[in-house]
């Protein structure tokens, strides 16, 4: 298992190097960029200033500026020279690239286009709000969907079963960002009921609470978010328990144990949950990377929750690409280092499991 583990230690660079310049490429292609949105504000702001400015002079600004860039067209060619400066595009892209993976292999993420503020304590002062969110998600939802899977397994076919599935089939049909719209309109939106705040995880005045005040005020602006995420992701998880189980429950081992006189608890939980649960673990990195950021994008967006998915929304729409690709850095390092947690959790788990007989 050590050798295995070193192997996959000394992949994860080359994995985020191949991650970093795949993205690099796709973004020199992509329309717009920093530049582009800067001077799209620049137009925007002196839009009356050059209706005032005389002919001849609206003439020589016309004329200025390049046409390397969409709307570059009437700004004066110095401007243009002195944001390609700022923001790095007056040197190559492989001197760039270089510069960057240098830089990220020391963490080192640069400082944000629009922001007086380094990309990392950009990431530092989201990255609560977003493992608040994932890891109180992830929590509520294994602790509903093994109990009801293996609930579900065990009655297979009975009233139970039907009712539950489906509860199953509308969380898993209907969209999370809907399923928050709902809960915001219903019981926080003023136009039935007021019981939770609409925005953010605490409340103006939360350095004045006390202990238990805070903790109740966190709780109170958390349970909307919370719920709509549990309701979009505890779908696939019961039917993977549910399925795993029931793969389980027929085979011979299980007979066998049944033959000896044992209990329905003693097969169930001595002997059918240790192989049932490899699926459901090997599930857990995707569900909390899952949790953490891809299904909290929405939620941040929705909820006005200061989190990383909508740090990394509010980077897309305005081209930031220092915190663009900061925050993918930390995704992908985060995800495949769960995925290696995963793999040594299956050993613990089931010993006949060798990873080290296979290649990486």
């Amino acid at each position: 298992m050590r050798n295995y583990i070193i192997k996959r230690l000394l992949l994860i660079p080359i994995t985020l190097l191949g991650i970093l310049a795949l993205n690099f490429v796709i973004v020199q292609f992509a329309p717009g960029g920093p530049v582009e949105y800067v001077l799209a504000k620049y137009r925007g702001m002196n839009t009356e200033a050059t209706g005032a400015i005389s002919g001849s002079g609206t003439a020589a600004m016309e004329s200025s500026g390049g046409g390397k860039y969409q709307g570059a067209s009437g700004v004066p060619e110095e401007l243009v020279k002195e944001l390609e400066k700022q923001f790095g595009f007056d040197k190559p892209a492989y001197i760039r690239f270089a510069k960057m993976v240098k830089d990220y292999a020391m963490f080192d993420f640069g400082k944000s286009f629009y922001r007086d503020k380094t990309v990392g304590n950009l990431i530092l002062e989201r990255m609560p709000v977003s493992v608040s969110l994932g890891l109180w998600s992830t929590l509520i939802i294994y602790l509903i969907a093994i109990p009801l899977g293996i609930r579900k397994a065990v009655y297979d076919g009975s009233k139970f079963d039907i009712v539950t599935s489906f509860a199953v089939v509308i969380g898993s049909a209907i969209p999370v960002f809907l399923f928050a719209v709902f809960l915001i309109v219903f019981f926080a939106g003023g136009t039935y009921f007021s019981w939770f705040p609409l925005h953010g995880l605490t409340s103006d005045n939360w350095s004045e609470l006390s202990l238990l005040g805070k903790i109740g005020d966190y709780f109170h602006h958390i349970i909307l978010p919370v719920t709509a995420m549990v309701v979009g992701g505890f779908a696939s998880l019961t039917m993977l328990t549910k399925n795993s189980f029931l793969d389980e429950i027929n085979k011979p081992y299980v007979l066998t144990a049944r033959a000896k006189g044992l209990s329905q608890h003693q097969v169930l939980y001595g002997h059918i949950f240790r192989n049932a649960m490899l699926v459901v673990i090997a599930g857990f990195p995707s569900m909390l990377i899952k949790m953490l950021f891809t299904g909290s994008l929405l939620i941040e967006v929705i909820f006005s929750l200061n989190g990383i998915g909508l740090l990394g929304y509010e980077a897309i729409m305005t081209r930031d690409y220092p915190v663009i690709f900061g925050t993918m850095y930390i995704f992908a390092l985060i995800g495949l280092v769960l995925k290696l947690i995963s793999d040594i959790t299956y050993c613990l788990i089931d010993p006949r499991i060798n990873f080290e007989a296979r290649t990486v």
